[in-house]
């Protein structure tokens, strides 16, 4: 009898990890979809908003592009350190490494919002070659994906794989950002860098 009753509360709690998994996908998915019909009805500004100290937007779009990839990067060294899984690392993380994951996810995040405006509404959702194509998508996604994880953060009962995915996921899906945009523009000859 208490072995049928382990069973079924394993059970009910695997449904409910699988439901909020399932939740958070929907979420994604609700979020990219918004942001990608938008970008692709909205008429395209065609200007920039604001440039900053750039030159223009595609230098600011990189430049911010290439620090938020950076961030990430210490997004994915401080999560693997706290988790026990950074080779070569034994050691426990020290308290700071958690602040240090968040303000660097959070940095991450605001540098991406003035790029984010300026595709959507300067330039909208492209569809000129394969590689504006995959930049857009993998932007509407990267936002989806966000919003995911950090609603992920705040639930109980997810999968213990869900995290980690959703968090690779975000981290893949801005580097593929930064692949189709900023190196192709590094890779330009005659444009200015800055």
């Amino acid at each position: 009898m208490l072995a049928s009753m382990t069973t079924s509360t394993g059970d009910a709690r695997s449904v409910a990890a699988g439901a909020a998994a399932a939740l958070l996908l929907a979420v994604a998915l609700a979020i990219a979809l918004t942001l990608g019909v938008y970008a692709k009805v909205h008429t395209p500004g065609g200007r920039p908003i604001f440039t900053l100290w750039f030159s223009g937007m595609l230098q600011l779009k990189v430049w911010f592009t290439t620090a938020a990839v950076g961030l990430l990067l210490v997004q994915l060294t401080t999560a693997l350190w706290m988790w026990g899984r950074l080779p070569g690392v034994s050691a426990a993380a020290p308290r700071w490494v958690a602040p240090a994951h968040r303000w660097s996810g959070a940095s991450a995040f605001v540098l991406t919002v003035p790029i984010a405006v300026h595709c959507m509404w300067a330039l909208g959702f492209g569809t000129q070659d394969a590689r504006v194509v995959a930049h857009s998508v993998a932007g509407c996604a990267f936002y989806g994906g966000y919003g995911a994880k950090m609603l992920g953060l705040r639930m109980r009962g997810l999968p213990s794989w869900a995290l980690p995915v959703m968090g690779g996921s975000v981290l893949a899906l801005l580097v593929t950002i930064w692949l189709t945009a900023a190196l192709w523009f590094f890779t330009r000859s005659g444009l200015p860098l800055t």
